[in-house]
């Protein structure tokens, strides 16, 4: 049997396709076990004491740090949207036939139309697979932002945190949809351009995904209560002995002058 080009496609692209697998399941297994060495567990950690002291403020002070979360519930939206928009171009495109301008000559692997629609039909999945996850990205930072904005409440931290923590791991999962996508995009002129896209994104990612900053150890909030509650005692205490001496200082003044107002028996008799 004779080599055609066609075959490239059945060897590179599940390669290409399979060191993106490998990589982000060797992420999910350092993010699980060793969080401190990826940039998504050092910025959830840096999340869970944000939301930690965000809630030690006044609901009625707390606009600055909703504001926060509404910047990225803004991204989450436009990149929703964009996918969405990606998805509605590439489903059109596909059911129409003007995508022949990619079975050229010059496109060296497999250029039969059932081809063709299966790059653009795995195209549609991840943009969808991400227009699904940042859409649920904005729902979870909906729902911290109501938590966090109401008043007079008692909530726990950890419920507040898990939904900061659910938002950003959507987000995470939208993006790497988008990487994926990116690499499937360049299938389109080859796959040759695939497993290339491949090998420069996983390494790109692994450089991009590791953190070398140690984490900071943040103090807790009941250690910050208790320092504070210490000083307000300090501070009451000195309140009391300054009071306690100016009475004294008063007492002592009145009866000076009482002493000096009063006439003597010896006084009137000389």
């Amino acid at each position: 049997m004779s080599w055609r080009k066609e075959y490239l496609d059945l060897v590179l692209v599940p390669t290409g396709l399979l060191i993106m697998c490998c990589y982000h399941l060797y992420l999910l297994y350092r993010c699980l076990k060793f969080p401190e060495t990826t940039i998504i567990g050092y910025e959830n950690h840096c999340r869970r004491a944000w939301v930690e002291r965000v809630l030690q403020v006044e609901a009625k002070e707390r606009g600055l740090y909703l504001a926060v979360i509404n910047s990225t519930i803004t991204a989450s939206t436009f990149l929703a949207s964009t996918s969405l928009a990606l998805s509605s171009i590439i489903g059109t495109w596909v059911g129409s036939s003007s995508h022949n301008i990619f079975q050229s000559s010059i496109i060296y692997g497999n250029t039969s139309s059932s081809m063709v629609s299966i790059k653009y039909i795995s195209l549609l999945i991840c943009f969808l697979v991400a227009f699904a996850s940042f859409l649920q990205c904005v729902r979870s930072l909906v729902h911290a932002n109501f938590l966090i904005s109401m008043p007079n409440s008692n909530i726990p931290v950890s419920y507040v945190q898990k939904a900061v923590i659910r938002g950003s791991v959507f987000w995470s999962v939208g993006l790497r949809a988008i990487y994926f996508a990116t690499n499937l995009l360049l299938w389109i002129f080859g796959p040759i351009p695939m497993l290339v896209a491949s090998l420069v994104m996983v390494v790109s990612l692994n450089t991009l995904d590791s953190n070398s900053t140690p984490l900071h150890q943040f103090e807790s909030a009941s250690e910050i209560h208790t320092l504070f509650r210490r000083i307000g005692k300090e501070i009451t205490a000195v309140e009391q002995k300054t009071v306690q001496h100016n009475r004294q200082h008063d007492k002592e003044g009145k009866e000076s002058k009482s002493s000096d107002h009063t006439i003597s028996p010896q006084t009137i008799s000389g």
